[in-house]
């Protein structure tokens, strides 16, 4: 258990900011920083009967897109297809709130 407990603290080291907003790259004279939208969790369980343990772990990462250096400006250009994909979830829970809202006002 012990050893585990030293995992997870060593994987928590090379968590944070440095995992949202990577290295900066010099791309053609301009650079450029990565954006990401950067989610872990983990989770552990025991069994007091029998002794026995478990847990397990898993994260995600979305690449919003990048800061650039525009004409001594910074500016943040986004990732369309993450934006996109990141705003399925939340229209279908918006849709799914308005039908629920419009079938109560008919009651």
């Amino acid at each position: 258990m012990a050893d585990t407990l030293e995992s997870l603290a060593e994987s928590f080291k090379n968590m944070g900011v440095a995992r949202a907003y990577g290295a900066p790259v010099n791309l053609n004279g301009e650079e450029m920083v990565p954006v990401a939208l950067v989610s872990f969790g983990f989770g552990g369980g025991t069994e007091s009967g029998e002794g026995a343990s478990g847990g397990g772990g898993g994260g995600v990462v979305v690449p919003l897109g990048v800061y650039r250096t525009v004409n001594g400006r910074t500016v943040f250009r986004p990732n369309t297809i993450a934006a996109l994909v990141c705003l399925v979830p939340l229209m279908t829970a918006t849709g799914a709130a308005v039908r629920k809202a419009v079938r109560a006002a008919r009651k």
